[in-house]
């Protein structure tokens, strides 16, 4: 039964977890000492866990100082928090590590051409979600669920073996995530195989606006607002191929907010992509986001900054939506499609065989059951929802509209 009474998050400032979590808690603090931010421990708590040794190029190494110092930053940065952060950034070396010596031992992935792929760009509560999904119910492209965007190359000892470890990991830490955060669901569903963003792989050559959404690092975000990103797609691409080799698969289904700013570098990098942008009143989507994104912060930090990250957050956003409006013509009609996102809600079948369409894919009998059969378990609002406010967050509605109506003028008028 769908909940109809909005949940209110009346902790945002101050974290309130569950009593069950505080022993875990207790147990993460514990071994901070053991899991510093540290560049040299991490690497070689990588290698040792991989047996291996080559990170491929080096240049990823100063960003990942970047982000390191970034997080040292943080203020109120409490000792779960560094195991957290600490935990993620080994897995992602390990990532790099697995990935080099898979490319070492088969060069000939680098040979594989990718057919140009379906990209999903909107920011969070447009739609992005729900149509990644449908769309990649059926056979005809090829997603990332989650288990496999974290973790995506085998260890070498783990190869072939059934069920997959890399799964079975990624159930406890679901696990431990619907446990702990029992309200983000509401927001952002994650299950182990729900289709998921690439994204995480970008995280791979440590240069992602992931690093944003998981905690407030103005260091990172300048420094990753400075760089151009073409190198670092193409690292994405490198990816996309050594994923195709090892689980098969004919043209990608992509999806992230960070491709709002960046259709210069997805046009250059994956030749003929095909851009679908969802749009959405912005002020609602923005406070939703911003609900997101502070109440997850009780995971590193407490208490929480919530009208300091707020306030950073709608001129990030505001940058990404003009980046939007001043490169949307960079894709051509032929390859892009804009999706209003009370259209899509009306008519979610029919945005899809619009989009198949466009991509010059068939829309056979076999996909269009498989959507069905997603829309018919997957009604809108069915966790429930989260109560938002612009005053929960310090801000001023009618200052939030006005700073996106150019936004909302070119893509909602």
């Amino acid at each position: 039964m769908t909940q109809t009474t909005p949940v209110v998050l009346d902790d945002l400032a101050e974290p309130r977890f569950p009593a069950a979590m505080e022993p875990i808690r207790e147990m993460m603090a514990a071994m901070a000492p053991d899991c510093p931010l540290d560049a040299a421990v991490l690497h070689a708590k990588a290698a040792a866990e991989t047996g291996l040794d080559d990170f491929g190029d080096d240049d990823y190494r100063e960003r990942l100082d970047v982000y390191l110092a970034a997080l040292q930053e943080i203020p109120m940065l409490h000792a779960a928090g560094v195991v957290n952060f600490h935990a993620q950034i080994l897995q992602w070396l390990k990532n790099r590590l697995l990935l080099t010596d898979l490319l070492t031992r088969h060069p000939e992935i680098h040979d594989i051409e990718l057919a140009p792929p379906v990209v999903i760009a909107g920011l969070p509560r447009t739609g992005t979600t729900h149509l990644h999904n449908l769309l990649a119910a059926g056979p005809t492209f090829r997603t990332i669920p989650y288990w496999e965007s974290n973790e995506p190359f085998p260890l070498p000892s783990e190869a072939g073996v059934e069920p997959d470890p890399r799964r079975t990991r990624m159930d406890a830490a679901v696990e431990f995530m619907n446990a702990v955060m029992p309200h983000f669901a509401l927001m952002h569903e994650m299950t182990t195989d729900h289709v998921h963003e690439e994204i995480q792989l970008l995280a791979n050559d440590f240069s992602s606006m992931l690093f944003e959404t998981m905690a407030h690092v103005p260091r990172w975000r300048d420094y990753y607002l400075s760089h151009d990103q073409t190198s670092h797609y193409r690292h994405l691409a490198t990816q996309l191929k050594a994923l195709q080799f090892l689980r098969g698969g004919r043209r990608w289904l992509l999806k992230s907010p960070q491709h709002l700013e960046q259709l210069p570098v997805l046009d250059n990098v994956f030749p003929g992509v095909v851009v679908i942008a969802t749009h959405r009143d912005p002020v609602p989507v923005v406070l939703s986001m911003l609900a997101m994104l502070t109440y997850s912060a009780r995971m590193h930090c407490s208490p929480v900054p919530v009208e300091q990250i707020a306030a950073c957050w709608v001129d990030r956003l505001e940058l990404m939506l003009a980046a939007l409006i001043r490169d949307r013509e960079v894709i051509p009609p032929q390859r892009s499609l804009d999706v209003r996102f009370d259209d899509f809600m009306a008519d979610e079948i029919g945005t899809a065989a619009a989009i198949y369409e466009l991509a010059g894919e068939t829309l056979e009998s076999q996909a269009r059951d498989a959507i069905a059969e997603y829309l018919a378990g997957h009604q809108r609002g069915r966790l429930g929802r989260v109560a938002t406010s612009a005053e929960m967050f310090g801000l001023d509605p009618h200052d939030l509209q006005a700073r996106f109506a150019p936004y909302a003028e070119r893509f909602l008028a």
